[in-house]
């Protein structure tokens, strides 16, 4: 355990450019040599598992940094409100060390993680980790949460955590909800923004979208958001550990076509995920369950992979994922 935990952070800091992002992981054929906002926020929960606070501050700082370079859509946003075009929303990915956005139509309508960005900020803020330099930070903040309700997020269809179909997705609305939740405490949110956000999540629950009534990115509504009640909670994991887990990991949800080779590809993250979550349920037999899960997935370079090919030993070229390290620092000192 001490030398995949050594090794994990090893990888993490390998994967970190000196800007202070990650690059989800290292294959470049497959673009995971750039950066997502999202990934990057993923990871960093693994630098704060591993107390690497510098590296940490260092991550989040570049993120503000990417959105104050593009602040003039964030501008024209909250200006012109409810695109239809999903180039006016804040795009996914950016090269790692200019910050520049790419231009490639990818899924951009993301909500969740501008609502990751703004709830982690808002926890880190109140553990006394600060992330916040000055005036134009603070002013970006309020400008996101401008933005969240110029798109209408609590109805808006955007392309969720896997950058899929555009739907209304439940753990769109409640990344969104549980941001700005958290970030109350250092801009102004309007009350009724939460409650359309929480009484949307309500009506989802405890379904991912119209069309998924399982999904993998459900788990974030438990971990890292904790934006659900117990009997969501519970409908949640009943719903995905039922449905949803294989040999080598977790589908992301029926009928997934990503690496598909006939089978849904299974995704080794969503092992730690439920490891870190049925710790901090001080359920000591799951979470021993799911890291022995997670410590068979892991390659013969100590390395968690992206996924594995559906109901096979083989992992696809994103290897090492920085997303699934992460989770397993998360699982281990949750």
């Amino acid at each position: 355990m001490v030398s995949i935990i050594s090794r994990s952070i090893a990888l993490l800091q390998e994967l970190q450019h000196p800007s202070g992002l990650f690059s989800a992981s290292k294959a470049a054929r497959t673009g995971y040599n750039l950066a997502w906002i999202r990934d990057n926020i993923y990871i960093a929960l693994g630098l704060e598992a591993a107390k690497k606070l510098a590296e940490l501050k260092k991550t989040y700082r570049a993120l503000l940094d990417i959105l104050l370079k593009h602040e003039y859509k964030i501008d024209w946003m909250i200006k012109e409100p409810n695109p239809k075009e999903p180039f006016r929303y804040i795009h996914a990915r950016y090269h790692p060390e200019t910050k520049t956005e790419l231009h490639d139509e990818w899924g951009n309508k993301q909500n969740d993680a501008v609502g990751a960005l703004l709830f982690k900020i808002g926890e880190l803020e109140r553990k006394g980790v600060k992330i916040i330099r000055n005036e134009h930070d603070t002013r970006l903040l309020q400008k996101l949460v401008h933005y969240l309700q110029a798109i209408e997020y609590w109805q808006d269809k955007d392309n969720g955590m896997w950058e899929e179909n555009e739907e209304v997705h439940a753990s769109s609305i409640g990344a969104c909800v549980a941001g700005l939740k958290s970030i109350s405490a250092v801009v102004d949110v309007p009350k009724e923004l939460i409650l359309k956000g929480e009484a949307a999540l309500h009506k989802l629950l405890p379904s991912e979208s119209d069309t998924k009534k399982e999904d993998l990115a459900l788990l974030s509504l438990i971990y890292p958001y904790n934006i659900v009640n117990d009997q969501q909670r519970e409908a949640i994991l009943k719903n995905i550990e039922k449905s949803l887990i294989r040999e080598k990991g977790l589908i992301r949800y029926k009928g997934d076509k990503y690496y598909s080779n006939g089978s849904e590809a299974e995704w080794v993250f969503g092992f730690p995920w439920l490891a870190t979550i049925y710790k901090q349920l001080n359920n000591p037999e799951k979470y021993s369950f799911y890291m022995k899960k997670t410590l068979e997935a892991a390659n013969k370079e100590g390395e968690l992979p992206e996924l594995y090919y559906g109901k096979t030993a083989k992992h696809n070229e994103n290897s090492p994922l920085g997303w699934a390290q992460a989770m397993f620092l998360v699982a281990v000192e949750a």
